[in-house]
């Protein structure tokens, strides 16, 4: 662990981060054996709470969301635990839809800290440690906890939830968590609990994820068997229906359709009274930052965090909906995902393309992400930042045009910050 010569109850947050970041050897460390001995000299116990697990590829922070303002609206008090972030670490943990505030988590940092002994921490173990003590303060009536990675060795792991879900399962993080979906699925259902309610999204589960439920004798409502979604033949509307509900001409949404449904299904099981009316009215108040975020301007502008090959192929559905005359796209990502398989998608949907390097620890250059492009794309320009890719794309764009900034929660996040 480095030294520091601050006393660490005079840190304000941002020193408190740069702390963090630095007094573990490796960035991502997965396991729960570190996090479990201090979560217990800390004596963490939700069981003053109803609790939330969402895992999956994508679609986590949007289910959550769906949640968050469904309960909220039955007068429920709620916590939401996500990451990353994407302008202000605060965004981590949200309480009745408000931020917390710098000084919880200092406090809560500085009784880890006190408490932790020699025990070696990440800082995302620590952060999640701290978000864990604000809500035990607080106690929220319902705490949805959103998956870091994975989810069997997940920080967010060591509680048990009363009901666990499973959004979606594809390639992503593979260095983690295996290169094949029967893998990944396997760390995903590692939130599962014996006996517990189990929500699976995805439409076709691998079967590490139906095999894992089994053996712990969960109570499964899976997509497609519990819970269907059916597309109607006008405007995009939807109907949702299981055993005991049926919701008919449900609006196109602004986040994706499928983790509102898989929301629906858990909010059923929490015995929560839907009609089509409430939904209509969830269903256009909720939205996302960062995903497929729309911004104001002499053009159309979405943002979305999307960075692996299931997102790019929302996005594509998305751009088909917006009827853009040209689609300029921005796009920066780190240097271990997939590229190739992100951006291929989106190549026929795309008529211009800003690539930009991205200047954070293991963030790609333009020229990487040039190369898994340069033969099938339409036009390619390559810039050293991505407010330069950003520039260019709105001094090219049109009225009727879409500019399209994608790829990392950074991308999006420097973005954001130009325009502000």
């Amino acid at each position: 662990m480095k030294k520091t010569h601050q006393s660490h109850s005079s840190r304000n947050l941002d020193e408190w981060l740069s702390y963090l970041e630095n007094i573990h050897s490796t960035e991502i460390d997965m396991g729960l054996e570190r996090i479990s001995k201090v979560a217990q000299k800390l004596a963490i116990n939700f069981e003053f709470t109803q609790v939330i697990t969402v895992a999956g590829t994508n679609g986590k922070g949007t289910t959550c969301a769906f949640l968050e303002n469904t309960l909220l609206a039955e007068q429920h008090s709620v916590a939401v635990y996500s990451s990353p972030h994407i302008e202000k670490f605060n965004e981590r943990l949200r309480i009745n839809k408000q931020d917390v505030d710098d000084t919880a988590f200092i406090l809560a940092f500085e009784h880890i800290e006190q408490t932790r002994g020699d025990i070696s921490l990440t800082y995302y173990e620590y952060t999640t440690l701290a978000a864990l003590l604000i809500m035990m303060a607080e106690k929220p009536n319902y705490a949805i906890l959103e998956v870091g990675l994975g989810g069997r060795l997940d920080a967010t792991n060591i509680i048990d939830a009363d009901i666990a879900v499973i959004t979606t399962v594809d390639l992503d993080h593979q260095a983690f968590l295996g290169d094949n979906r029967e893998s990944i699925g396997f760390e995903k259902a590692g939130i599962m609990r014996e006996g517990q309610r189990v929500v699976i999204g995805d439409k076709l589960p691998p079967k590490s994820v139906l095999t894992h439920a089994q053996q712990l004798n969960t109570q499964v409502y899976l997509r497609g068997v519990d819970f269907n979604v059916d597309l109607l033949n006008f405007e995009n509307r939807w109907c949702w229906q299981s055993q005991n509900n049926t919701f008919n001409n449900l609006p196109q949404p602004s986040i994706p359709r499928d983790n509102i449904a898989t929301a629906i299904m858990v909010l059923e099981l929490l015995g929560v009274t839907l009609d089509e009316k409430k939904l209509v009215s969830l269903i256009a108040s909720t939205k996302v930052a960062g995903r497929t975020e729309r911004i104001a301007g002499h053009c159309k502008i979405m943002l979305d965090v999307g960075h692996n090959p299931l997102a790019a192929r929302y996005l594509v559905e998305q751009i088909a909906l917006l009827s853009a005359t040209k689609v300029h796209a921005v796009v920066a990502m780190l240097a271990d995902k997939d590229i190739l398989n992100t951006l291929t998608p989106l190549i026929y949907s795309v008529d211009c393309w800003y690539l930009a390097s991205l200047d954070v620890p293991r963030g790609a250059n333009a020229a990487q992400l040039e190369c898994h492009l340069s033969n099938n794309a339409n036009q390619l320009l390559t810039f050293d930042n991505v407010i330069d890719a950003y520039k260019m794309a709105l001094s090219q764009a049109k009225e009727s045009d879409l500019i399209l900034v994608f790829g990392s929660f950074f991308t999006v996040a420097q973005v954001k910050s130009f325009i502000k």
